[in-house]
């Protein structure tokens, strides 16, 4: 999966994600790390990425943007320790993968997924 982590998520938790074979880069690789939400959605759809992050605000953005993507993964999660959101994302990215992969917004909590097709 093509990932964009939004600032938010530990870079610990970029390279974890790297060492399970997904292609990860976080905000500050390709942008200024002050961009807008509005200016990293803009990325994602561009660069054919999913966000992840765990800022409520992208969902927002998405959802009213009309379009198909990006897809969004939403982390509201009870801690964000970077091993409990690591332990997360790995078992969540694979049964997520098709979905993304067609738009959506993927909200993740401890221990249920809600995802909704985009667009809405």
């Amino acid at each position: 999966m093509r990932i964009l982590a939004d600032m938010h998520i530990s870079p610990v938790t970029v390279n974890f994600l790297l060492s399970l074979g997904h292609d990860a880069v976080r905000v500050n690789e390709i942008m200024p790390p002050s961009s807008s939400d509005r200016e990293i959605v803009d990325a994602a759809k561009s660069s054919e990425r999913v966000i992840l992050t765990q800022d409520m605000d992208f969902s927002e953005i998405i959802a009213l943007s009309g379009e198909v993507k990006p897809a969004l993964i939403s982390l509201r999660l009870s801690s964000s320790r970077i091993e409990f959101v690591n332990s997360i994302l790995e078992k969540i990215l694979p049964r997520i993968e098709n979905d993304a992969a067609k738009g959506s917004i993927i909200s993740v909590e401890d221990d249920r997924l809600r995802i909704r097709a985009l667009p809405f």
